[in-house]
């Protein structure tokens, strides 16, 4: 089986959850090669609150990668040019995106793209991250 070109949203980078799968999205796409499912949703949905919390523009966001590094050194421009969350800040981000779609107005979301996907028996899948992971072949 061939690994899917996202890591998990669940992969932390400086102990931010989403973060460095937003960095592949960013790079996989200024290459060519990220999935066309994924290309409308740039900068939107998960994208757009992890740059919100860190206070940083999106395309400020792209023009940085798009110039390299690492994903911890991108970060730290995050902190610089926006905003470096306490540690009760990243708490609080964490729990919230590892609970997103579980009990909450995304929770329909959750349940039609299981439906659209075939998953509708998946009892397991309760929030977004979960579905991803299962989506993408990390969740068997």
């Amino acid at each position: 089986m061939v690994a899917f070109p996202l890591r998990s949203p669940t992969e932390k980078v400086g102990g931010l959850f989403y973060f460095g799968r937003m960095l592949d999205k960013i790079r996989l796409h200024a290459k060519g090669e990220l999935p066309p499912d994924y290309h409308a949703n740039l900068g939107k949905g998960f994208d757009e609150k992890c740059v919100r919390f860190l206070r940083v523009d999106y395309d400020r966001l792209v023009d940085r990668v798009r110039k390299g590094g690492t994903d911890e050194e991108i970060l730290q421009w995050c902190f610089e040019v926006g905003r470096r969350p306490s540690e009760d800040d990243l708490y609080v981000w964490n729990e919230f995106m590892r609970k997103r779609g579980w009990n909450d107005e995304v929770s329909g979301m959750v349940t039609r793209r299981k439906a659209e996907a075939g998953m509708s028996d998946r009892s397991d899948i309760e929030t977004s991250f979960q579905f991803i992971d299962a989506d993408e072949g990390r969740l068997p």
